[in-house]
């Protein structure tokens, strides 16, 4: 998988036939009631249904199928991420303002598998520079490159191959450089000081 593909987001356009919507919808409305009914009475929040949970669970499977996706090796974390973050957002689905539940808790698992990619590429940066840091000579480098990889490749940094990480990540991750305004000595800021003095006196000894 590149990269540097842009990700797909899901549409809303494109047909399901794992989760029934309008039935989701009735599932996701009466769950709310009972959400209110214990809000008002000071009691805990109810738990989902068997129905709803079972709904999120294929929503964040057949999401990760998605070609975007497909090829990760967490692709399990990803499910476990979206399917945790649509339990804990499950509340805020709100039945007057949309009639969508499929659309609303995809985007929910979208966002979380792109959160958890993200986490995974910066767990690989760590990786990445602690090979460089202990490969001192390049020799574990050749041996990854000779060992893991077809010998006619051409990889310039078979760290980053290995570990999937293109030049953008790698750059993304790497700690910005700060740059720092030189100060001026308080010596030569005095010294400055005097010179402008000296300069004002002058003025005034040839004016007269």
């Amino acid at each position: 998988m590149d990269e540097n593909e842009k990700v797909e987001k899901p549409s809303e356009k494109k047909a399901n036939h794992y989760v029934d919507n309008k039935q989701f919808f009735q599932a996701m409305k009466e769950w709310k009631i009972e959400v209110k009914e214990a809000e008002d009475s000071g009691e805990d929040r109810p738990p989902i249904n068997n129905y709803i949970g079972d709904c999120f669970v294929k929503i964040a499977e057949h999401l990760s199928y998605r070609p975007n996706f497909i090829n990760y090796p967490f692709r399990d974390e990803m499910i476990g991420d979206g399917v945790e973050n649509c339990l804990m957002y499950a509340h805020n689905f709100d039945p007057e303002k949309s009639t969508n539940p499929f659309s609303y808790f995809t985007q929910i698992i979208y966002y979380a598998f792109l959160r958890r990619i993200q986490k995974e590429k910066k767990q690989n940066y760590i990786k990445y520079k602690m090979m460089e840091l202990t490969d001192v000579d390049g020799t574990h480098k050749n041996w990854y490159k000779e060992n893991y990889f077809d010998t006619s490749e051409d990889i310039k940094d078979p760290y980053a191959k290995l570990l999937n990480l293109s030049e953008t990540d790698i750059e993304n991750f790497t700690p910005k450089k700060k740059t720092t305004k030189k100060r001026k000595s308080k010596k030569k800021a005095a010294g400055n000081t005097l010179d402008f003095l000296m300069e004002d006196k002058n003025e005034d000894s040839t004016n007269k």
